[in-house]
């Protein structure tokens, strides 16, 4: 219970008496004998508007008594005498509606409880127009339910009787609940009228006096005010509310937005009634417990809200209005007197935007600043962010050497996600200068799923700090994988919990960091390391509590890694045999750099046991086929890899090379055993082998004997080059090449006797043939054949004979041969003498192909005799066809030598 003497009194009203514009300016004079008023849809006093024009109707004969303006709804309901005696009438008038210049009366209906005529006390009607209660001297209400505007529509039925007249009735509306409260001189009452029975509860045991109840606004939950003379009390339908002591014999209670009017009863005065009686008028706003105005009046008649003002009607005539301030001039005055809570309370109670507001919050904190009340001031600038920029309060703050106050705003600031990057910066620096763990771990550590501050700028600041723990928090909650590492490796040299986290990791950024700190780890942590690469690069699964299983696309190229074995060859060895063992198709680098390391084992190993087991090691990546050609040849090469360079040779078919290998080394055997092997496929070996021992001083008659014996049977060089090869050696005597030069003119010789036979054999066959030629040419040709030489059957006519001798059925020469200008029997034998003839007249052309011929064969003799023997160097001219197609004794000749050259078998 608040006593109202020690709520403060503010002057937030204007009084001013209400002018008369048609009279000059002159105070607006009342009609005489006003008996009832009330205000609504633009109208006060029946009917005043706001440019004070007043109009009336005669809605009673005698009075009227009461009056209720609907607020939605443009109907008024009266009640009011036509005839002397107690016969009170309900009238309900539609102002929307004229009849006869009058508003339209649409439903008249006796106001009596019972059969015992009473007075009406007090009325009020719902704004749905569905009930309408009436309140009567004797203690009844009489409740009209349905349509209050038709009979018909409508019911009245007595909802209450008593003894105590009833002082205020109002309807309550809740969603689809409705209540009726109604007081007396003696007890609060509430009904509920949504249900059939009409339960009522008895809320108090006390009541007030006429026109002392009345019904807040929704905004403060539609409760029933009750002013009795020592409190106000306020109703809720099931219980009673706050009650505020208000001392006072009260007159009058109103209540308009938000503002509880009460008329007292001066305390100088009587209470009996006099002519001029002093009325004291309050208006509390209840909800920020202050008086916004209080001022005396002479006598009032009623108080009327319309307009967004008070209207006080005195009994003078007068009338008064009472004008709320604007909010900020009421703002205003409260900072006058720094009442800065008051002025926030006020300033939500008129529903002020959140810039006002802030704006207030600024001034109050500014306010507390100058007192030096600093954790009052700060919690007044938490409540201006995000509309007052953050650097006001932080320069304050930081002048002041106040880092718990700037702590406690950097906070806020973060928790309403409104801090930027320098913000949290300082804050952590706070923290730290401060040596608050606690606070630290707090506002990293929090649960809450939304990050308030930026996390990779909080990492760097207690990196800075030395708050490394924190740090690494942070970046692993947050997934900050590199700062993480960058913590671990660098300042707190935790190599196997950064191996740990990376085992941890998605492929791709676990692939990533061990590309970038896979030498570090190397160093430190070598075999978990390589486990770890092992795994990546074959088939890598984070490291989860959890036993799902991501599929992988693809394994990291373990060539990429090799780099980060720089220094660990063991290891190196060891992660590269895992590659090739898993994966025999590993990239050529990982073959070749295995090579090279099982290449230094082998020349740095002494025990010749182990020598051959890395030997044949070597050479089983060798066979692989799965290093690269250039770059294993090198390695063998510079680690004198014999077998190596050897094998790598032959795979190349690098024939020379191996000879020249041998004959580096002096391996006199090796070598004429590499001509043995090569030499088929590269005949100049036999050549160089000779030119070799020719130019070697020792006694090598065995190794040149065996290579003359085989360039003397392959016929691979001329006798005058072998001599002149041999003639380098000093050493090489007659004898070396007396049995060479023996076979070599002894073969010639049989050459020679073998040409000089078949040259005679050609000589001989020229001459039968030409000879054969010249009878075909002058004597007749007699055709004596008596069988077909195709069906060895009688020869009949027709038939068809050849000059070779063959004759035919025409029959059988038309079903068997090709032309029936050819001999079917000759031609095959013609056509292979034709094609060779073509052959040759084709390759007399082959300049390009004779000279490669010529320029890689090692008897260019030979050659150039097999070309003349083809005719390449003669002209040969077949007589085919007479030029120009004429006829003759010259194309009789060509003719006839064509024939012969057609159907002439020829015995070669």
């Amino acid at each position: 219970m608040a006593a109202f003497l020690q709520w403060r009194r503010f002057v937030f009203f204007d009084k001013e008496t209400v002018k008369d514009p048609s009279e000059n300016g002159k105070n607006f004079q009342l009609p005489v004998g006003i008996a009832a008023c009330d205000s609504g849809r633009g109208h006060i006093i029946w009917f005043l508007t706001r440019s004070l024009q007043l109009s009336s109707f005669q809605a009673y004969k005698l009075r009227v008594t009461h009056l209720y303006q609907l607020k939605q709804h443009n109907i008024l309901v009266s009640v009011g005498q036509d005839e002397p005696g107690i016969n009170p009438l309900v009238k309900v008038w539609n102002l929307d509606k004229k009849d006869s210049g009058s508003p339209l009366c649409t439903r008249i209906f006796p106001a009596i409880p019972g059969n015992k005529p009473t007075e009406v006390s007090c009325l009020s009607v719902h704004e749905n127009l569905n009930f309408m209660a009436i309140g009567f001297t004797d203690g009844s209400v009489v409740l009209t339910k349905g349509d209050i505007t038709r009979d018909r529509h409508s019911k009245t039925l007595s909802l209450h009787e008593g003894n105590c007249p009833i002082t205020g009735l109002a309807f309550r509306q809740a969603g689809k609940v409705t209540h009726l409260f109604v007081a007396t001189l003696e007890k609060v009452q509430c009904y509920t009228l949504s249900v059939k029975e009409y339960p009522r509860i008895e809320l108090d045991t006390h009541g007030c006096a006429l026109r002392c109840s009345a019904l807040t606004d929704p905004s403060q939950d539609s409760q029933f005010i009750v002013a009795g003379d020592d409190c106000v009390y306020l109703y809720q339908p099931d219980e009673r509310g706050p009650c505020f002591a208000f001392d006072g014999h009260k007159l009058l209670t109103h209540w308009h937005r938000g503002y509880l009017l009460i008329i007292v009863l001066s305390e100088f005065g009587s209470r009996q009634t006099s002519p001029t009686e002093k009325h004291i008028l309050t208006i509390y706003d209840l909800d920020n417990k202050f008086i916004a105005y209080s001022a005396a009046f002479d006598d009032v008649i009623d108080v009327l809200a319309e307009w967004g003002s008070f209207y006080v009607l005195t009994r003078d005539r007068t009338l008064y209005m009472l004008q709320e301030k604007d909010t900020q001039t009421k703002l205003e005055m409260l900072f006058k007197k720094n009442l800065f809570v008051m002025a926030i309370n006020l300033a939500k109670s008129q529903h002020l935007d959140n810039d006002g507001l802030s704006e207030i919050f600024r001034q109050y904190g500014d306010h507390l600043y100058v007192k030096g009340d600093h954790d009052g001031a700060i919690q007044q600038y938490i409540r201006t962010i995000g509309k007052l920029e953050p650097s006001y309060v932080i320069r304050k703050f930081l002048d002041a050497q106040r880092i718990h106050n700037l702590t406690a705003y950097l906070q806020a600031l973060h928790r309403q996600s409104l801090a930027n990057a320098d913000h949290t910066t300082l804050l952590l620096n706070c923290y730290t200068k401060l040596k608050d763990s606690s606070k630290l771990e707090e506002f990293i550590k929090s649960n809450e799923s939304e990050v308030h501050f930026d996390v990779e700028i909080a990492i760097k600041v207690l990196r800075q700090a030395g708050y490394h723990s924190h740090a690494v928090f942070l970046a692993e909650k947050h997934m900050h994988h590199e700062w993480y590492l960058k913590i671990q490796l660098e300042d707190l040299k935790n190599y196997q919990e950064a191996l740990r986290y990376i085992g941890r990791l998605p492929f791709d950024q676990a692939e990533s960091n061990m590309k970038r700190y896979g030498k570090i780890l190397m160093h430190h942590v070598p075999e978990s390391s390589t486990i770890l690469l092992k795994r990546l690069c074959t088939d890598y699964q984070p490291n989860k509590d959890s036993t799902d299983r991501d599929s992988l696309d693809r394994p990291a190229n373990p060539e990429e890694f090799i780099p980060v074995f720089a220094n660990n060859p063991r290891e190196l060895r060891a992660f590269l045999e895992h590659m090739i063992e898993v994966d025999p198709f590993s990239p050529e680098g990982v073959y070749d750099t295995l090579l090279e390391l099982r290449l230094q084992d082998w020349a740095h190993e002494q025990d010749p046991g182990k020598k051959k087991v890395l030997q044949e090691a070597a050479l089983s990546l060798l066979r692989s086929d799965h290093t690269v050609f250039d770059k294993a040849l090198v390695l063998c090469q510079m680690h004198n890899f014999k077998e190596g360079v050897l094998y790598l040779y032959e795979k190349g078919k690098l024939y020379q090379q191996i000879m020249h290998y041998h004959m580096q080394n002096e391996e006199y055997g090796k070598v004429v055993e590499a001509c043995k092997r090569y030499g088929d496929s590269e005949v100049c070996l036999w050549e160089q082998a000779l030119g070799y021992f020719a130019r070697k001083e020792e006694n090598c008659k065995a190794y040149i004997s065996e290579v003359l014996q085989h360039i003397d049977e392959n016929n691979l060089m001329p006798p005058l080059l072998v001599v002149q090869t041999l003639a380098h050696n000093s050493t090489a005597s007659l004898s070396v090449i007396k049995d060479y030069l023996i076979n070599k003119l002894e073969r010639e010789t049989q050459q020679i006797e073998e040409d000089e036979r078949k040259i005679r054999q050609y000589r001989e066959e020229t001459a039968h043939l030409r000879t054969e030629i010249q009878e075909l040419k002058t004597c007749a040709k007699i055709f004596q054949k008596t069988k077909c030489s195709m069906c060895n059957s009688p020869l009949e006519l027709p038939s068809v004979h050849f000059l070779c001798g063959h004759s035919f059925h025409q029959h059988c020469l038309e079903s068997f041969a090709e032309s029936e200008a050819e001999c079917p029997t000759c031609t095959p034998e013609n056509r292979k003498v034709m094609d060779m003839l073509r052959a040759q007249d084709q390759k007399r052309d082959l300049h390009d192909h004779f000279h490669r011929q010529l320029k890689c064969s090692n008897d260019g003799f030979s050659v150039i005799a097999d070309y003349f023997g083809r005719g390449v160097f003669n002209k040969l001219t077949l007589i085919t066809d007479p030029p120009g197609g004429k006829s003759g004794a010259g194309n009789l000749e060509a003719e006839f030598s064509r024939d012969l050259l057609i159907n002439t078998k020829r015995n070669v």
